[in-house]
């Protein structure tokens, strides 16, 4: 008997013990040694838990012996392991910088440091975010940029629904966009850029608010967009197929090539857009234009050793646009049926960039670009048609140490435009700007980063200009950390604006000679805060505060004769508020919640009021459902608030809600998407009178007009 108890118990001890087996581990970066915060650690689809701030991790009551332990971190390989009880102490796991990592490099401070170590502000949207954004809208980046904190996305026409960006309540000529690191949207070429840049082929936009000369010039007063496309990786090929179909009459497709073979690389992408006019209301008009796109993008990598590498990129748009009276589109011209706006226009660049990294500390760049951008805008009447020919060329030189880095560099940027003038308004103008730039970047300790940037720039026809910037991180905790900077910007003054857009460039006088150019100085301070809510929650918050003051803003007026034209305003244009981000994580689900509050006011002419058609108040929120290459469920709501109009009457707030599913099987995702399915139009919030088809009188556009868009297509990626 006694046997037979000692037995039992010696079972039933086992069975506790075997119930009882606890999993410790510590996560941390295999080459910096240092632990990751948030990974999650699994050991089976329902048991598991993500790291502390220690990036260590305990999972107890495993009642197996034998655990297969998989982790997984954005940026990192996934690891996967067999452990077998008892283990005698706590397993250190080293995760590997994987290709996901290259998501949060940023290039446009053309640093090696993570997004994290940069004093700059920097807002990276990944590749997983512009594929949801490209699931909304593929034809262009519109919807990428639209949904962004502080980001509006201003319509300048209602007929061709030709749109303009706006950072931080400043008008879109305030906004440098890049592509690789080359201005190719500036001036005339502005007009249609948002609208025809298709998104499938980037790898991720980054986008920096404030003033940003140091490295890239004059034109980025409200903030700077880098484009960065994928390039070719070894014994990887990518291929992706698209095709997208709404029930507002339009098709897109897109496919897109990389592959690398030994010391060459190719890159090719080609889009092509179909939409129809579209007319949701009923009037006559068309709220979606007539659209026949194509655009093709190669590209040739040319890789002479491990340390440099030659590119060379052919970008090409060719787009027509037509939009106004669906009667004319869709047959002829008859009675009072006969006002069309139609957009033609050709966009040619090459891009060629020289990199050389001569030793770990040391690399040279070299950079040529040149664009040649043709415009044709036609209503009845009226024509508005020239030719735009730019350039850029830069040779910049990277050195230093690992804590205090150097670049320096020259460049020389050329921008002429030549009109073809339909009556006797000449508008041709011819910029030459040379540049030379010194950014040092400074790691005074652990805890804190100095930025320090100075520019000059000399324009043959106004002289030099001086841009200091200053930014600097403080990494007060493994928490929390925060940044402060600012500096000074200027632009050259032209008429390509959204007032001129607005009125197809009609009876607009040539810049006076008098005109100065526009100068800004303008600063920020962003608080960042992250931490862990229990095993399975994550939160993440980041307060942005901003500044910028406008002097000598072109201001846009009419004489008595019924002409407009461009003066220095008398007093300053602010732009001042806050922005503020908040991540949410639990297992398979992310909330991101935002909200801007915008204050730009007009202080010239005894004026002190907030700018028209620029809402003080927008909301964001986005909740996604994600089982990675499986399934992705998104719901979102954006609210944008009243806004006042240029006769001061005030405009109605509204909101609009977006729902969207993604299955992916295999190599292929199917998708559907519910774009603004409360049908929110502004036909719908006032009284839309357009007044005479003859020539329409369309009222000032604030909020949507084209109303609820659902498409659904797939993506084959092989």
């Amino acid at each position: 008997m006694k046997y037979i108890i000692i037995c039992l118990l010696s079972f039933i001890l086992g069975s506790l013990a075997q119930a009882q087996n606890t999993f410790k581990a510590h996560v941390i970066d295999k080459e910096e040694n240092e632990p990751l915060l948030g990974a999650t650690v699994k050991i089976s689809k329902t048991i598991g838990a993500v790291t502390d701030l220690n990036g260590h991790v305990e999972i107890p009551n495993i009642e197996t012996d034998t655990i297969q332990v998989s982790v997984s971190f954005v940026g990192y390989r996934p690891f996967k392991q067999t452990y077998i009880f008892p283990l005698n102490d706590v397993q250190i796991i080293e995760l590997v910088e994987g290709e996901e990592l290259e998501e949060v490099i940023v290039t446009s401070t053309r640093s090696s440091r993570t997004i994290d170590d940069i004093p700059t502000r920097i807002e990276a949207i990944s590749s997983e975010e512009l594929e949801e954004k490209a699931i909304m809208k593929s034809s262009n980046i519109a919807m990428v940029l639209r949904e962004s904190t502080g980001i509006q996305m201003q319509q300048t026409s209602a007929s061709s629904a030709n749109q303009s960006i706006r950072i931080q309540g400043l008008d879109g000529r305030y906004t440098q966009i890049l592509k690789d690191g080359f201005p190719l949207f500036g001036g005339f070429s502005s007009g249609l850029s948002i609208m025809q840049i298709p998104p499938l082929d980037l790898r991720q936009v980054e986008v920096i608010k404030g003033s940003n000369s140091t490295l890239f010039g004059g034109g980025a007063i409200a903030g700077l967009i880098n484009l960065v496309t994928y390039t070719p990786q070894e014994e990887e090929r990518k291929l992706r197929l698209m095709v997208d179909q709404t029930q507002a009459l339009g098709t897109t497709f897109n496919g897109f090539y990389a592959e690398r073979f030994n010391k060459f690389g190719l890159t090719f992408y080609a889009s092509a857009n179909r939409q129809e006019a579209y007319d949701p209301n009923n009037d006559d008009f068309s709220d979606i234009p007539r659209i026949r796109s194509l655009t093709l993008n190669p590209s040739i990598f040319y890789y002479p050793d491990e340390k440099s590498s030659l590119r060379l990129t052919l970008n090409s748009t060719l787009e027509n646009r037509l939009g106004g009276d669906m009667e004319v589109i869709n047959n002829d011209e008859n009675g009072i049926h006969q006002f069309t706006e139609e957009n033609e226009s050709d966009r040619f660049s090459y891009q060629l960039t020289y990199q050389n990294q001569i030793d770990e500390n040391r690399s040279i760049s070299i950079k040529n670009s040149l664009t040649y951008f043709e415009r044709e805008i036609t209503e009845p009447d009226f024509i508005f048609m020239g030719k735009q020919w730019s350039s850029f060329s830069e040779v910049a030189y990277n050195y230093g140490t690992s804590r205090s880095n150097w670049i320096s560099g020259l460049n020389l940027y050329t921008d002429k435009f030549d009109e073809n003038p339909f009556d006797s308004l000449e508008r041709d103008y011819s910029y030459t700007t040379y540049g030379a730039f010194t950014q040092n970047t400074f790691d005074f300790s652990e805890k804190y980063t100095l930025e320090t940037g100075l520019r000059f720039d000399y324009d043959l026809d106004y002289g030099f200009f001086a841009l200091p910037r200053l930014s600097i991180l403080r990494k007060i905790n493994d928490s929390w950390s925060t940044r402060i900077g600012g500096g000074l910007g200027y632009k050259l003054p032209t008429i390509f604006t959204e007032d001129a857009e607005n009125l197809t460039y009609q009876g607009i006088l040539p810049i006076s000679t008098s005109t100065k150019a526009e100068r800004s100085v303008g600063g920020n301070l962003d608080i960042n805060y992250k931490t862990l809510l229990g095993d399975d929650w994550t939160l993440s918050i980041n307060q942005l505060f901003f500044y910028t003051r406008l002097n000598d803003a072109m201001v846009f007026l009419e004489n008595n004769e019924g002409q407009f034209f461009y003066e220095n305003a008398d007093g300053p244009i602010t732009s001042q508020g806050i922005e503020t981000n908040i991540k949410l994580g639990y297992r398979d689900f992310k909330l991101f919640a935002n909200y801007a509050l915008i204050n730009t006011r007009l202080k010239y002419d005894n004026l002190n009021e907030q700018k028209p058609l620029t809402p003080k108040h927008n909301i964001g929120s986005v909740l996604m459902y994600e089982v990675e290459d499986k399934w992705r469920i998104g719901y979102e709501a954006y609210y944008t608030g009243s806004q006042f109009r240029n006769d001061r009457t005030q405009t109605d707030d509204y909101w609009m809600m977006g729902f969207m599913v993604m299955r992916k099987i295999n190599k292929l995702s199917l998708y559907i998407n519910f774009e603004n399915f409360t049908d929110t139009r502004q036909h719908k919030l006032e009284d839309f009178q357009i007044d005479t088809h003859l020539k329409p009188d369309f009222p000032e556009l604030w909020a949507p007009t084209d109303g609820r868009i659902i498409n659904a297509g797939l993506i084959l990626e092989l």
